[in-house]
């Protein structure tokens, strides 16, 4: 393919290179005349393992050429990918002004080339600017469509810096975002060579993916330097312990506890973070991530009962209330704090949770209901007695008996859904899923 590729930073000079070795003939297109003489000479612009060698192969197999003229690249490739850097604003918020003035000048340079061309978005930007602001300025600038003048996709890249040409060669996964026929083909094609999986994706999930990867890498490395300065503290050597919880695949190192959805509960979650932030306090560990995770999760609460109150519907059949399926615990569950917010404020409020029966409970779980919820007993029902004359079912578990009783509700009812029960065999009923 011929390929121009704008922005030779970290990016872009990685991923021009990437794809000349692909047998692809690259554009390499930047205003810092600077990178562009070091290119001409074969070598790369920034300072990464095997670049200098990759770019210096790559310029002398004429795979290679550089410009600051967008026109010319333009005209003389199919496809442009934007990799300007998108940075930080003195307010923390993100700054995309090169990508527009970037895409400005493609869309120009489109309407001059007079033939369809595709642009993908390689830079990191938030979820809605490929759509909200890039597609307006390429239809203005070339004076047609998406899909007709042009095509558009997200391209989301996954280097870290000083093994950025290995992470290329083999990437967790490719991803591509685009609403136009053709295009997600054409950009997967860039990749073929690579064996990993391809997703096509929308455009925004495409830009979200990148933040929520690079978040969760921020968080791993936070979590592991909090737990290590109370370790310290306690005497403990922090590295036996996270080599340890890094051996648990099954729950630790997996997709597990990774779904959206609502707060945790239990009698260890809760428990255990108290007591160890309680322990970081006493030994004077700086811990603001342990420490602000059961504001979190309150605050998750308070949310989603903001969220149920502001449908509009007094009548509630909640389905769920211990704090995870197929088992009775009520301490600390989110789904007995729902009901507890709801029933406070004046709502009628239904309660089904096949594996909750009153009678049976006794100990510590009994005691914890009798101080929470004291008119439990009054208000537990089945799921499908609870969901007669409900205006709206709020879903906190997936379990047979529930999605059983689903299937049998009004196309009046409303349904907020806690847990990404999918599939409704009611029709017509309005659904509201927590996050999705």
């Amino acid at each position: 393919m011929n390929i121009s590729v704008f922005g030779l930073g970290y990016v872009g000079a990685v991923t021009s290179s990437c794809l000349a070795q692909r047998c692809n003939s690259v554009i390499g297109v930047d205003v810092d005349e600077r990178k562009l003489e070091l290119i001409r000479l074969g070598r790369s612009p920034i300072v990464e393992e095997g670049l200098n060698e990759l770019i210096g192969a790559m310029v002398k197999a004429g795979k290679i050429s550089v410009t600051s003229d967008c026109a010319e690249a333009v005209k003389h490739s199919d496809l442009s990918i934007v990799c300007v850097g998108t940075p930080s604003r003195p307010n923390g918020s993100l700054d995309t002004t090169h990508v527009e003035r970037v895409c400005q000048q493609i869309g120009e340079a489109i309407r001059q080339k007079g033939a369809y061309h595709s642009v993908v978005i390689r830079s990191t930007v938030l979820p809605g600017t490929t759509l909200g602001v890039v597609q307006p300025i390429l239809e203005a600038a070339t004076g047609g469509a998406m899909g007709e003048a042009f095509g558009l996709s997200m391209n989301p890249e996954f280097l870290r810096e000083g093994t950025s040409i290995r992470d290329f060669d083999d990437p967790p996964y490719t991803i591509v975002g685009t609403e136009c026929e053709g295009e997600f083909e054409r950009v997967a094609k860039l990749f073929a060579d690579i064996d990993r999986p391809i997703h096509h994706v929308s455009v925004h999930t495409a830009e979200a993916v990148k933040y929520a990867c690079n978040l969760f890498h921020a968080v791993k490395i936070t979590f592991a330097n909090e737990i290590g300065a109370v370790c310290k503290g306690l005497g403990v050597d922090a590295r036996a312990v996270m080599e340890l919880v890094c051996q648990d695949q099954k729950l630790n190192i997996s997709p597990r506890y990774l779904r959206p959805g609502f707060a945790f509960g239990g009698s260890c979650l809760p428990k255990d973070l108290r007591a160890f932030t309680y322990a970081g306090r006493q030994t004077d560990a700086a811990i603001p991530m342990l420490n602000g995770m059961l504001q979190s999760n309150r605050d998750q609460i308070e949310a989603v009962a903001r969220r149920v109150m502001a449908h509009g519907c007094r009548r509630i059949a909640l389905l769920g209330l211990s704090f995870k399926p197929g088992t009775d615990d009520l301490r600390e569950s989110p789904l007995l704090s729902l009901a507890e917010r709801l029933i406070g404020r004046g709502y009628d409020v239904r309660i089904a949770d096949p594996s909750v029966k009153y009678a049976a409970l006794h100990g510590a779980n009994k005691r914890y209901i009798e101080q929470e919820l004291p008119h439990l007993r009054r208000l537990l029902t089945s799921p499908r007695r609870a969901i007669i004359d409900a205006d709206l079912i709020v879903v906190g578990h997936h379990t047979p008996e529930i999605m059983e009783a689903l299937e049998n509700l009004e196309d009046d009812q409303r349904v907020f859904d806690l847990v990404g029960v999918s599939d409704f065999t009611a029709n017509e009923v309005k659904t509201d899923g927590l996050y999705w």
